[in-house]
Order: structure tokens, then sequence, then C-alpha cells
């Protein structure tokens, strides 16, 4: 993900966060990382709420759900220097980087809502 990628997103979006954990020393070592992101999190402009999920069929594939009132309160998050301190000690520990993908509704009650006029990855 690139932040050259930014667009304007009239409506919450929704940050899905893919990290690999192996069961045992490694868990325990990033459960207590994820909480703290998370409890930071709660006191961030525009954070909305979270979760964290493991695939039932494949513990070791988490997913945390973070859900942002926009693109600049997520952007402005993911740029701060705590939560790139508490990225890099995840990354260390998992040995490898995190994976983001950011959505947005694709239909809301009353209709489809597709994304905004130019709207184009980079």
């Amino acid at each position: 993900m690139t932040l050259g990628s930014k667009r304007e997103v009239a409506m919450s979006i929704e940050v899905m966060i893919k990290r690999n954990v192996k069961q045992g020393p490694q868990a325990k070592k990033l459960v207590p990382l994820i909480l703290q992101l998370r409890a930071l999190a709660t006191y961030q402009p525009g954070y909305i709420s979270g979760k964290t999920l493991y695939n039932v069929e494949s513990p070791e594939d988490c997913l945390v759900v973070s859900e942002w009132q926009s693109l600049e309160h997520w952007y402005r998050w993911l740029e701060s220097q705590k939560r790139a301190e508490i990225q890099s000690k995840i990354d260390e520990l998992t040995g490898e980087q995190t994976q983001y993908g950011i959505y947005a509704a694709m239909v809301e009650k009353g209709g489809a809502s597709m994304p905004p006029s130019g709207f184009t990855k980079k």
C-alpha cells in the first residue's frame, strides 16, 4: 500500500490487517502488542471499532478489522510514530510485513455506493 494511492471517500472505511502468526511462543509475544495497538487506536480521532479474528481452518491466519470514519483518520493513525514503533516490533516478531487492505461499502442502504469518480489505484 502506498500513501500516494489515497483517495477521498465520503463514508467510513474498514481496514483489513492480515498477519501470519505461529502458534505458541510467537503468539504469546504478539498478543500484547496487538492489544497495545488497539488500546492506542481507541484514542485516535476517527476510530470507530475493531476486532481481532483468526481463521478457524488455519489458526496462523490472523485478521484485524478496524473501522474508521474516513481514510484521512486511518492514514493519520497509520503514519503516527507510536504506531510505527509497535508495528515494527510486530513485523520483526512475525518475520514478515503486515498486509493492509482498505475497504468501503460497495452497497449501502437504498442502493449501490460505488467508488467516487476519478478513483484509480496507483
